[in-house]
């Protein structure tokens, strides 16, 4: 779908790029990281499918499963918190 002003080429494009991106080996390797560790919050009950909620990483590391490091949280909330850093700590140096 187009963004606003956006014409159907450049979202077409957009959507290329994005399709390219999710199909890298380490993007694939961050998602089943993240899957992994909604899936084990859902075994402990708390997270469900449609809740509307995230499990946060504490650290903002997602290879760091571990379940002191997990916390549920609403997505707007979540997702205000990683604003700017896509997720992930930036690497200095």
């Amino acid at each position: 779908m187009a963004k606003r002003g956006e014409t159907k080429a450049s979202a077409s494009k957009r959507s290329k790029q994005q399709r390219a991106y999710n199909s890298t080996p380490e993007q694939k390797k961050r998602r089943a990281q993240r899957n992994a560790a909604r899936r084990k919050l859902m075994a402990q009950g708390k997270v469900h499918k449609g809740d509307g909620k995230d499990v946060d990483h504490k650290d903002k590391n997602t290879a760091n499963g571990s379940k002191s490091n997990l916390r549920v949280k609403s997505k707007s909330a979540n997702r205000a918190d990683n604003r700017g850093t896509g997720g992930r700590k930036k690497k200095r140096g």
